[in-house]
């Protein structure tokens, strides 16, 4: 199974004064964000087989990312700020699920998740915004590995 982790690209900040939990939802990708986005989905979409499934955060700026790509996403709350990795990973169906997977979110649940799979610290693997992760779970000799396929981030595309 292929694990596809993208961050969101680079968001408005928050605005002083207001309510953090409904405005963190609300914000809405910077220009320069919108071309990060844009570059990873151009990259991305010659890479990704048309049967992956692609499952995101309901925050405004995992959305844009999404559009970026230009295909069918699922929004599941799951995803929203504050997500664990082992809720990542269960609504991924990783490592059993038939079908590649990708998922656009947030840190650092993503970092969490990818620091699980191939063995770091939490604290050890962050993504910087904009970039991605693509894993592959495979059996060898009885066990199961997690293999890095690829590391991208938009500034080197």
């Amino acid at each position: 199974m292929d694990l596809i982790l993208w961050r969101h690209a680079e968001a408005q900040e928050l605005p002083p004064g207001d309510p953090r939990m409904r405005t963190d939802l609300e914000r809405a990708l910077t220009p320069r964000g919108e071309k990060q986005a844009a570059r990873m989905a151009q990259w991305l979409d010659r890479q990704l087989p048309g049967s992956a499934r692609i499952l995101v955060s309901p925050a405004r700026r995992c959305e844009q990312t999404a559009h970026a790509l230009g295909r069918k996403f699922k929004i599941c709350s799951e995803l929203a700020p504050g997500a664990t990795a082992a809720q990542l990973l269960e609504l991924a169906q990783w490592p059993t699920g038939k079908s590649p997977v990708l998922v656009i979110g947030h840190q650092p649940t993503l970092g969490q998740a990818i620091a699980q799979l191939v063995g770091l610290q939490a604290s050890d693997c962050a993504l910087k915004k904009g970039a991605l992760w693509w894993l592959r779970s495979r059996e060898r000799d009885g066990q199961g590995q997690t293999l890095v396929l690829s590391v991208q981030s938009p500034e080197l595309l």
